[in-house]
């Protein structure tokens, strides 16, 4: 299986690279998306009105993978389903979008005759990120007053799985 390259490549936020041509029509992202690791979005229940709510904000602009969002999602929603069973509501706010592509040269004896250097280089599509601005909600725990400070340990654990630096904030 092909390792996957550092995030430091994709941290920026830039222009989405898709074809552009005088043709509407032509301007379309090649390449096919790439399998989301990241499926469910709402967790808990989501009919029960609960007077807490707290999210999750980021501190800076970047693309978020989504193997790290399918990670933040995994560790905070099991710390909410071992001790509060179904009373909460968990929900993912943000979706990736954003295909992220590699132009994987070869490297090695002999490789100046199989590749072309960054000739045509749009690369393959390889996974897929969020884009995030400073200050846009991420993750969003919907719970009672008494179970605040397990919401927000639930969210802690969510932001070290994330690349960016992260805030908690409790609304009623």
């Amino acid at each position: 299986m092909a390792r996957l390259r550092k995030f430091v490549a994709y941290q920026r936020l830039e222009r989405p690279y898709t074809r552009i041509s005088k043709y509407t029509y032509k301007n379309y992202v090649r390449g096919g998306f790439p399998h989301l690791k990241l499926t469910k979005f709402e967790m808990g229940d989501s009919k029960k009105g609960f007077d807490t709510t707290l999210v999750l904000t980021a501190c800076r602009s970047m693309n978020i993978r989504h193997n790290a969002l399918e990670s933040a999602r995994m560790s905070s929603n099991r710390i909410l389903e071992k001790t509060l069973g179904g009373n909460y509501f968990f929900k993912m706010r943000v979706y990736p979008f954003h295909v992220l592509r590699e132009h994987s040269l070869a490297s090695g004896a002999g490789a100046d005759r199989l590749s072309t250097g960054m000739a045509r280089s749009y690369g393959k599509s390889v996974s897929s990120a969020a884009r995030v601005r400073e200050g846009q909600v991420l993750i969003e725990v919907r719970l009672d007053q008494a179970n605040v400070k397990l919401g927000r340990e639930a969210l802690e654990r969510a932001a070290k799985k994330l690349p960016c630096a992260c805030k908690i904030i409790v609304a009623q």
